[in-house]
């Protein structure tokens, strides 16, 4: 039996491919699912992808995963920066969990360089675009193994 790891992501994700490419570039979500899914397989994980631009949805979906899920990777994109609900959310969670960022946040803008996620991210991985993903599945499978 697989084990699940639950993908979140922020807000303004489901525009990934359309919207500013010269950061995020082309790829789409869906790219993202398929990329996690093939190596998920190789350490027995099932992937259970999710998006939302509503911190709330985001909050019940990590509960969810309490029960549901072996680990948790997010991009939680805006709420990166703002959101201490996320923060006391993943506390709550007792398995791993990866933040992950599509672009180098540490090249952008000041705001960008502080994540609340990251205090309770078992590990962060930014600036290797939609990759970045796999790099967290491939570290989930080696803690869960």
């Amino acid at each position: 039996m697989s084990k699940l790891i639950t993908i979140l992501n922020g807000p303004n994700l489901n525009l990934l491919g359309k919207r500013e490419p010269e950061i995020y570039g082309h790829d789409t979500l869906d790219d993202v699912e398929a990329a996690c899914a093939r190596v998920g397989k190789d350490f027995g994980l099932a992937v259970k992808l999710l998006q939302s631009n509503w911190e709330g949805q985001i909050v019940d979906w990590i509960h969810d995963a309490r029960h549901e899920a072996a680990g948790i990777i997010i991009n939680p994109a805006a709420l990166t920066h703002t959101s201490v609900a996320v923060l006391d959310a993943l506390n709550t969670f007792d398995g791993p969990v990866i933040e992950v960022h599509i672009s180098q946040v540490h090249k952008r803008e000041a705001f960008r360089h502080h994540s609340y996620v990251s205090m309770r991210a078992d590990g962060v991985i930014a600036g290797f675009g939609i990759d970045g993903y796999a790099l967290a599945m491939r570290r989930m499978g080696s803690l869960l193994a």
